[in-house]
């Protein structure tokens, strides 16, 4: 079986990685039928296979993961994907033909069951089981290499994306930020140089385990600081809720953090900060993780876990443009945007439309190419 084939069973066209059957299928068709150019399903559905065959010769590829199954106290970032997809195409309506100029490859959704999480937390029988729904008509031997869960799917089918192009950025849409350690052990394995991550986020999400849960949105930095090697790679911009000072982070877990409360009080002088700290760890390219309560809920509320006095999207947006410039972006994502979450009748178009903006923003400081 060649990649593009095993692609094809791994991942569903893009906005289709939710399993709907009824209620919400016209809008998931609708959205499809306008990112791909297409009149009908099996259109779609051809048009999306064909977008494999572009991935060797691609800049960067944008993969959606719509789960929230590794989420804390509220979920609805499953959604996310779909929502900032739709809200692209309403900014930029020749968004697809954009993203084409500039070596953008959409290769669609992981397929989520919203039960799983990650095969390692599985039985054999539930796996087996997951297979006969996920595989239908694959051959038990194929099958039963096959992964079923969100994490699993993702990581197995970015490591074929990076088989057929070692050097191409992977664009994430979250999901709960769990979605991004998949990336992170496929990127440490396509990786010969070092690289690290910049994480905005509220939160530290550096917990060995959170209830005897290795994996989810509280343990995935702790996992991707140990791929980066320590050392002040994963850095982590905009912490403000947290149950242990930053001492506690930073001397148990060599990373480096910059704390809300500073990044407000002289934005100037923390942007150059962030960006000489980077350079100081010998990291050749970054991936950027970005954690929508890392900005401000005044900004930002439709997501599992807004805190306020955090990061406004202009020191955002400043960071991803340097970043990009002056040490090189491996890829980024846009994680935890929740729009069924609205504080108010607003947040879920505000939350959103940012969302949007600090995609297009990584996109281009990624493959260093503007989309207009």
């Amino acid at each position: 079986m060649t990649p593009q084939e095993e692609l094809a069973l791994l991942l569903r066209p893009a906005a289709g990685g939710l399993y709907l059957v009824s209620t919400g299928r016209a809008q998931q068709l609708e959205v499809q039928r306008r990112l791909y150019g297409a009149a009908t399903e099996e259109e779609v559905l051809a048009r999306f296979r064909a977008s494999f065959d572009r991935i060797a010769g691609a800049r960067a590829v944008l993969l959606g993961v719509p789960s929230d199954v590794g989420a804390g106290f509220l979920r609805g970032s499953n959604m996310g994907p779909q929502a900032i997809r739709t809200a692209l195409l309403d900014a930029f309506p020749d968004f697809p033909e954009r993203a084409r100029e500039i070596g953008l490859v959409d290769i669609g959704d992981v397929f989520v069951v919203p039960q799983l999480l990650h095969d390692d937390m599985l039985s054999e029988a539930q796996k087996a089981a997951s297979r006969r729904a996920l595989y239908p008509g694959v051959p038990e031997p194929v099958a039963s290499r096959l992964p079923v869960s969100p994490l699993s799917i993702a990581e197995r089918a970015l490591d074929l994306v990076f088989s057929l192009n070692p050097g191409v950025a992977p664009i994430v849409l979250g999901g709960d930020h769990s979605t991004a350690l998949p990336v992170a052990r496929a990127l440490a394995r396509a990786r010969k140089r070092p690289w690290g991550i910049v994480q905005p986020d509220a939160h530290t999400d550096l917990l060995e385990e959170r209830l005897g849960i290795a994996y989810c949105f509280a343990t995935w930095s702790y996992h991707a600081n140990e791929l980066v090697g320590r050392g002040g790679r994963l850095t982590q911009v905009g912490v403000r809720a947290s149950q242990k000072p930053r001492e506690h982070w930073e001397s148990r877990y060599g990373v480096r953090q910059f704390w809300a409360a500073e990044c407000r009080a002289d934005p100037a002088a923390a942007l150059d900060a962030i960006v000489a700290h980077v350079k100081s760890t010998g990291v050749e390219g970054v991936y950027f993780s970005n954690d929508i309560d890392g900005t401000d809920a005044a900004y930002a509320d439709a997501t599992g876990t807004p805190e306020p006095d955090g990061l406004s999207p202009e020191f955002v947006v400043a960071l991803i443009r340097r970043l990009g410039r002056e040490v090189g972006l491996i890829g980024g994502d846009v994680m935890e945007v929740a729009p069924a979450l609205q504080p108010t009748p607003e947040s879920a178009a505000r939350t959103v439309a940012l969302a949007v903006r600090y995609l297009r923003e990584t996109i281009e400081a990624t493959v260093g190419r503007p989309l207009t």
